[in-house]
């Protein structure tokens, strides 16, 4: 089988720029195109010379529909609402959309679900295999402790980074309600300000923060009586979440439409 033919969205952005340089290190894939928001300061440049590669002869382009009438599938860690009319172009031409996008609202969710009908989609807050990993071990900690022990997610990351709690945070969280069988949306503390009362037992608790270059460190707390257990991951290097996607892409390639997970592409 030819090499798949890869678009990258938000080109320009770090991990834009990271997930070029992790196709170009990659087997079984090639750089079909690199896309930006139209007016973005990097239309026309060399996509090769943003990712640090020197010239690959690739323009960066505002012309998304163009692009993807010739590739095979779509790399996408860019905004909620890009991701949304990219989702819709995957779609009409039956391709692979791999979406790292975080700050997803439910009505960007339900969207990409529909598109899923005729696209092979991969959607993920998180693409790492030791991310995914942790998560199952999540699961299978929350299942097995009971609400004697409190769960709270806390995140840190750099501060550019404008959506809170992180994509893998809730993704640490998803895994944690899954486990005691409850419903996130429902038992999940975001903010906690002023008088606030003691906490319930059974609810998942989250806390942000941010500054400087942080790439991702996250941190599972199961509090019980007189003992503590955290999960710990650190990510040092935005490469493992590129490397993610490139994986999911080659393996979304030969499923059925569908909207699938990154446990899905581990067979976690």
């Amino acid at each position: 089988m030819s090499d798949m033919r890869l678009v990258v969205a938000g080109a320009g952005g770090r991990m834009g720029r990271t997930v070029i340089k992790a196709i170009a290190q990659a087997d079984g894939v090639v750089l079909a195109g690199a896309i930006e928001a139209p007016g973005a300061a990097v239309i026309g440049c060399d996509a090769g010379e943003l990712a640090g590669l020197g010239r690959n002869g690739i323009a960066v382009s505002a012309e998304a529909p163009a692009l993807l009438s010739e590739a095979d599938g779509l790399i996408d860690f860019t905004i909620p609402a890009a991701t949304v009319a990219l989702a819709e172009e995957s779609a009409s031409r039956g391709l692979v959309h791999i979406i790292g996008t975080t700050g997803l609202a439910p009505a960007d969710e339900k969207l990409i679900s529909a598109a899923a009908g005729r696209a092979r989609i991969v959607k993920s807050g998180n693409m790492s295999l030791g991310v995914n990993l942790l998560a199952a071990l999540v699961k299978q900690v929350a299942k097995t402790l009971g609400d004697e022990f409190d769960v709270e997610v806390l995140e840190m990351h750099h501060n550019k980074k404008v959506d809170a709690p992180s994509g893998t945070a809730l993704l640490f969280g998803a895994a944690a309600a899954a486990g005691r069988e409850i419903d996130l949306g429902s038992r999940s503390v975001r903010v906690r300000d002023g008088h606030t009362g003691a906490r319930k037992a059974g609810d998942i608790g989250f806390a942000s923060l941010r500054g400087g270059t942080v790439v991702g460190d996250h941190s599972v707390i199961f509090a019980g009586p007189h003992e503590r257990i955290e999960l710990i991951h650190r990510a040092e290097d935005r490469m493992i979440f590129a490397r993610g996607a490139v994986k999911a892409a080659l393996w979304a390639r030969h499923q059925k439409p569908g909207l699938y997970a990154m446990s899905d592409v581990l067979g976690l």
